[in-house]
């Protein structure tokens, strides 16, 4: 992608991490497994799902058991800093949302991320206040004291707006802004307010809105910064790219001067994007999940995740290379995809983003790299 000058910022970027219910009763602390889904009345039902699909799962699993090959994988490659969107509550709090699904990860599992040096949290999702705004309080209080920041969340509505400031420990800082769409499944009702706790909601697609980003990102950004819009929008199954989500992307770089768009909400990666030399991520994927065993949906793979590493020029922003790791779920754990799923990964991503100019490639060591050809 073009000679590079200055120093370089490297990112882990991963789609939804679901470490709740199911993943939950597996760690060393489990939250009592009763649930409130038409389906299911317990979490452990989901373990026993996967175990029928893919043989035992251990209990009380060491921190380290869910990130299996990708801890080597990222200790090798050694990213700046690693963001994923935290789709869970991390509380013990019983007062449930009647929403059909709820997550939550005992805060005594955290461990769990720490074991990985996640370093931003995003929670401005469709699950972070599965289990009230009790659970939500105690969700930012549980990330604080492990020392795991967070974004698109908060007590209020000037908390829930205020970006994760990430030092990089080469200098600068990547500032890391985080919004829900309703179009993710988060209720309006979840929103922040003045005078109570919710989630980062953004009314509509508007240029309005737009304007109004770009006056709060202005407002945190100092010289020599980076800045990353994280959105969880759109549904979970589907390719299809909304022209309004293209259209307010590109937005967020043009007016905004946001150097990376990252998306999530869908639950298997979708097409990625290159804008004015700035990448766009619509749809990163599930990372990890509990869904092993259960049926439905079975054309898009959702076994099949992405950790996504963009190399950006810290002094403008600019990606400078891509390459993604492919992963597969099995066991509640991630594993080395195998040579024709991540050829499979790369067909698909080859045919969903169509840049011109550029191609994905699995390379022999078993990345997928978006290259000019």
């Amino acid at each position: 992608m073009g000679e590079h000058q200055g120093h370089l910022v490297t990112l882990c970027l991963t789609g939804d991490v679901m470490t709740g219910r199911g993943i939950d009763q597996i760690l060393p602390h489990p939250c009592p497994p009763r649930i409130h889904e038409p389906a299911m009345d317990s979490a452990l039902g989901y373990v026993r799902l996967a175990e029928e699909a893919s043989g035992p799962i251990p209990r009380k699993v060491d921190p380290t058991y869910l990130w299996g090959d990708a801890l080597a994988a990222l200790e090798r490659l050694r990213p700046d800093l690693r963001i994923i969107n935290l789709e869970t509550a991390v509380t013990t709090s019983q007062d449930w949302e009647p929403k059909g699904i709820n997550y939550r990860m005992h805060p005594a599992n955290l461990p769990c991320l720490q074991a990985a040096r996640i370093d931003c949290c995003v929670l401005a999702n469709n699950h972070v206040l599965d289990w009230g705004e009790a659970g939500l309080i105690e969700t930012l209080a549980s990330l604080r004291d492990a020392g795991l920041e967070t974004a698109g969340a908060g007590l209020d509505t000037a908390q829930a707006a205020t970006p994760a400031i990430l030092p990089l420990s080469k200098g600068g800082r990547v500032l890391v802004f985080a919004w829900g769409a309703e179009s993710s499944g988060i209720p309006r009702r979840w929103a922040a307010a003045p005078d109570r706790p919710g989630v980062n909601l953004l009314p509509n697609l508007s240029e309005a809105t737009l304007a109004g980003m770009a006056e709060q990102i202005a407002s945190f950004r100092r010289p020599g910064d980076l800045v990353i819009a994280s959105l969880h929008w759109g549904p979970n199954w589907g390719y299809r790219i909304p022209e309004e989500h293209r259209r307010f992307a590109r937005g967020l770089i043009d007016q905004a001067g946001v150097d990376l768009v990252h998306g999530h909400s869908s639950h298997h990666p979708i097409g990625l994007e290159l804008y004015r030399e700035r990448l766009i991520l619509y749809g990163c994927g599930d990372l990890l999940n509990d869904y092993e065993g259960i049926g439905g949906y079975t054309s898009y793979r959702g076994e099949l995740s992405l950790l996504y590493l963009p190399v950006l020029e810290r002094s403008s922003g600019r990606l400078l290379a891509m390459s993604m790791l492919p992963m597969r779920i099995k066991r509640f754990r991630l594993q080395h995809a195998s040579e024709e799923e991540a050829g499979w990964l790369c067909r698909v991503l080859e045919r969903e983003s169509k840049i011109p100019g550029h191609a994905f490639m699995l390379t022999e060591t078993g990345q997928l790299q978006l290259r000019r050809t």
